[in-house]
Parts: C-alpha cells; structure tokens; sequence
C-alpha cells in the first residue's frame, strides 16, 4: 500500500502540478516529510516556516486586520495563509497550518493542540482556500505527528475529489 505522500506526488505526477506549504506549529515537518520521498521535487515547490505573525504578513500577505481579529491560530488566518502560498508561488495547491502544540501556549478558547489546517487550489475560477480546525491529543510531538497526518491526508483527499 502507497503512503500518504507517495499517492500524494502520484496524483501532482499525473496532472503535472506543484504544491507548496506553509507552516507555523509544525515547523518543516510537512515540508520534510514531503520531501523525505526521492524525486519529490517534481512536484514540491517551496515550504514557508512562517512563526511569527509578522513573517505570515511579510512572507505570504496575511493581513493584519486577520491577525489582529482572529489571532494567528484561526481559520481565517490560515485561508489567508494558503491563498497567500498560492498567489505568491507557482504552485496549483498549498498546505498551510497554524496551531498550538504546547506545551504551553494554550488558553481556554485555544487550548494546548489547537490547530487549523487550510489547503488551497489555484482553479479556473481564482484561489479557493478552506481550513478546517482541530483538537489533537498528546505531547508536542504527538501534536505535530496527528497534524501532519491531518494535513496530508485533507490534500490527499482534496486531489482525488478534484476535477
């Protein structure tokens, strides 16, 4: 049975499209593990470790309205960060994720393995971003692991459902 990322760089193979990403919580662990498969840059562009709220503003033009109003670990911030990957890179689709992995960072209304995954498509039609949030369990490591799973998977499933 393929891994993720193995049926993932299939499918970019197949239609001949790249995909980049954009990570803060995560820090490279997508990256690295796309890129961990040989001949991986194919179909893998460019990664983003955008931490700070200013380098996602600098870096992939979350603006800072977003910021300020929803605050780095939120849904629109990552749609913005993903529509951000998509206009700023020549790429067909983008990952990006924001989250609290802990151990600490947590509040009550964003506690310890909070996180937003977003995935965005360059179509026909313009950029279509979408994030979904999560609550993961565990360490900062098991954090991180689940939302890489989460993210990988939320592609994998988006490029077969794509036309």
């Amino acid at each position: 049975m393929p891994t993720l990322v193995e049926q993932i760089a299939e499918l970019l193979l197949r239609r001949g499209e790249m995909l980049a990403c954009a990570e803060s919580c995560t820090g490279g662990l997508i990256a690295k593990t796309l890129t961990d498969l040989a001949g991986s840059s194919a179909w893998f562009e460019r990664g983003f470790i955008t931490y700070s709220n200013r380098s996602k503003a600098e870096l992939l033009g979350v603006p800072e309205d977003v910021l300020i109003a929803h605050g780095a670990v939120s849904g629109p911030t990552v749609e913005a960060m993903g529509e951000g990957l998509i206009r700023r890179c020549p790429v067909q689709w983008g990952i990006a994720v924001s989250g609290v992995a802990g151990p600490s960072g947590g509040t009550p209304a964003k506690p310890v393995g909070t996180v937003w995954i977003g995935w965005s498509r360059r179509g026909a039609d313009g950029v279509k971003a979408e994030a979904q949030h999560f609550l993961f369990d565990g360490d900062r490591e098991a954090i991180r692991e689940q939302a890489l799973q989460a993210a990988l998977a939320g592609l994998l499933q988006r490029l077969e459902s794509a036309a």
